[in-house]
């Protein structure tokens, strides 16, 4: 049963509905694997729609945030779920220590990879360098949970660190990860060495060359740097 929609969020869906194509709809369900619903907006026309509901609306009072976000997330169709999460991406300077049990909810909600991926570095990634003395406590809680889009996650969280990131955690969690047989933890384990490799090249060479990973996790890996060694993989 879809939740009434909060008035926050009435303008914007009266432009979604009058901008929306059916073909676009349908192409972008197909695309998910028929995960969610959807208006029919490419992102540049939803971002454009989105801007303007900004301008004219505002942002949500601080005080109902999570509730309007949790309502945007109990929508069908995609798009109030990317609009929700760009949201909170320009509210973020307003953060509170409270609003990582919301970013929980939508990573364990409605979960595929298109809203984990900007959860991760954009939201999550961003609160744990406001809150770092909790980040610690909140991987480990994630890593034990067994739900891959949290491990993901943990894995991604980093992305835009660049030199700011911890090798170590980052190096400590793809062990723990590695022989895991989820498509999208092998593919993030990847594509978080990738990231790290643009700052710090020798010390991923150095990590795959002497870590058993799968296939898939060491070619994200080592997509831009060279390596000197015979692969490693055995699974």
């Amino acid at each position: 049963m879809t939740t009434s929609l909060h008035h926050y969020w009435h303008p914007l869906e009266a432009k979604f509905k009058a901008n929306g194509i059916s073909t676009v709809a349908a192409g972008a369900k197909a695309y998910m694997k028929n995960q969610s619903e959807f208006f029919g907006l490419k992102a540049p026309e939803r971002r454009t729609l989105q801007q303007e509901f900004l301008k004219e609306t505002g942002l949500p009072d601080p005080h109902q945030l999570s509730g309007i976000i949790i309502n945007a997330w109990e929508q069908p169709q995609r798009e109030f779920q990317y609009s929700a999460m760009e949201v909170l991406f320009k509210m973020r300077k307003q953060s509170t220590p409270q609003l990582i049990t919301l970013y929980e909810f939508m990573i364990t909600h409605k979960s595929w990879w298109d809203t984990v991926d900007y959860l991760a570095p954009n939201l999550a990634g961003d609160w744990f360098t406001r809150y770092p003395e909790q980040r610690d406590e909140i991987i480990a809680k994630w890593m034990k949970s067994e739900n891959i889009w949290l491990q993901r996650a943990c894995l991604l969280f980093q992305l835009k660190y660049k030199d700011r990131t911890d090798a170590p955690l980052l190096f400590s969690l793809i062990t723990k990860l590695k022989t895991h047989k989820e498509f999208f933890i092998r593919k993030a384990i990847g594509w978080s060495l990738r990231e790290y490799a643009k700052v710090n090249p020798d010390a991923v060479r150095s990590f795959v060359e002497n870590t058993t990973l799968s296939g898939l996790s060491q070619r994200e890996a080592m997509k831009h740097i060279g390596r000197k060694h015979v692969d490693n993989t055995t699974f």
